[in-house]
């Protein structure tokens, strides 16, 4: 996609009837967020992407959990698949990818957005390692007497103070007024960035800022993460939808490092508010006590970043042992000796259920925990792993040695179920 131009084609294509099969080429922002207009029109989407996750921004498991909100759509996503060309004969009747021909009327090309300084360097103009003009923080270009901002600049990452590309409509307009701020003899800067986005995907809103996991583990940070699924407002308020949110801390100084937001309920409250708390370098103990509004249409009594805090600090003081999805995953595959304790009621479990899962309800745990053998690790959970907390720590008083609680639950456990 380039511009206009390109998306008033795919228009025309559209209303015309004549894509019924469409590649998009690329799972980042724009190829996920443009494949819902396109399933609404009847075509038949796949998603092919080189990496081994679409939005590449978002954690493995967060990205999987939104993979799977679009297949339930009838998208098919390819990941860890190269393309390799088109064929047809002066029209398009399929894309080669590494995994075979998938067929194809329509492709679109969403492989990311590059800043065109071509300007720029014609005029002398510094450029950045990114490729993007280089400016400093009052905006200005190597020409003292030239300024630039938008999506052909390059700004600061907030963590390595190092040269990063964010071209976000947001950004370019808070550096353009900067821009007209400095031109007209006042003096103003634009600050570091975190990287705070923001996407719809059918019903799923998606939202993050800050550093994900990955990213901070290579920046040497030694880091405490939380899944915690939960809805966006009390339960019994019509319309309450479930969010399900990720945070990142620094394991040492107990800093939020990055925050994610996925779902049906409304991301964006909270990830702006996890956006002010990383950009003041908070804690989670000084998040777990903001004074946030509430009412039952608007939030949970504890609001759900309030709650991702408080486990959090839970983690960090030792009073919760978790085990992602993947590492538990992991386990299962190399059929580690682990017992799987569901405490979910008779009714949910009979719903859906994990493998080979060992099902006693949280009210009869303490009565029935005779059965449960206190040699091999057990890894306790429900649907947003409350009562599987609420069970660790019975468990644990009782002399249980190695009992720790699965991430998230099963809301957001990113692989099969058994239904």
């Amino acid at each position: 996609l380039h511009g206009v131009n390109d998306a008033e084609g795919i228009k025309a294509v559209l209303e015309a009837g004549k894509a019924h099969d469409v590649v998009i080429l690329g799972g980042g922002l724009i190829g996920v967020e443009i494949t819902e207009a396109l399933a609404r029109k009847g075509c038949r989407v796949t998603i092919v992407e080189k990496r081994n996750q679409i939005l590449h921004d978002l954690d493995w498991e967060m990205a999987k959990l939104v993979e799977l909100h679009l297949e339930s759509h009838g998208v098919k996503v390819l990941t860890n698949t190269i393309f390799e060309g088109f064929q047809g004969d002066g029209r398009i009747r399929g894309v080669q990818t590494s995994r075979g021909v998938l067929p194809a009327d329509l492709a679109i090309l969403a492989l990311g957005i590059r800043p065109n300084a071509e300007l720029a360097r014609q005029a002398g103009l510094a450029i950045g390692p990114l490729g993007g003009v280089k400016v400093d923080s009052h905006m200005r270009t190597s020409d003292p007497d030239i300024y630039a901002a938008g999506d052909c600049v390059e700004s600061v990452n907030f963590f390595t103070q190092q040269p990063c590309y964010e071209p976000f409509g947001s950004i370019a307009n808070k550096q353009g007024r900067i821009v007209a701020t400095n031109l007209c003899g006042a003096k103003d800067t634009f600050p570091a960035t975190l990287h705070s986005v923001a996407c719809q995907v059918f019903e799923y809103g998606v939202a993050r800022s800050g550093l994900n996991e990955q990213t901070a583990r290579d920046l040497g940070y030694e880091v405490t993460t939380v899944l915690a699924p939960s809805p966006d407002r009390e339960h019994f308020v019509p319309g309450a939808k479930t969010l399900m949110l990720k945070l990142v801390v620094d394991t040492k100084s107990r800093q939020l490092l990055g925050a994610q937001a996925i779902g049906p309920g409304h991301p964006d409250k909270r990830i702006d508010v996890a956006t002010m708390a990383i950009g003041g370098r908070m804690t989670v103990d000084q998040v777990a006590n903001l004074d946030l509004c509430y009412a039952p249409r608007f939030s949970p009594v504890m609001d759900n970043l309030i709650t991702a805090a408080n486990i959090a600090r839970n983690k960090l003081d030792g009073a919760m042992v978790g085990i992602t999805p993947m590492e538990l995953h992991r386990r299962i595959v190399n059929r580690e000796d682990i017992l799987l304790l569901d405490v979910r009621t008779h009714s949910e479990y009979e719903q859906e259920r994990l493998s080979h899962s060992r099902h006693i309800p949280l009210g009869i745990l303490r009565e029935r925990m005779g059965e449960l053998p206190k040699d091999k690790l057990i890894v306790a959970f429900c649907n947003i792993s409350l009562r599987g907390y609420e069970a660790a720590l019975i468990l644990r008083a009782a002399g249980f040695a190695d009992v720790r609680v699965l991430d998230g639950g099963l809301d957001m456990w990113p692989y099969e179920k058994l239904q």
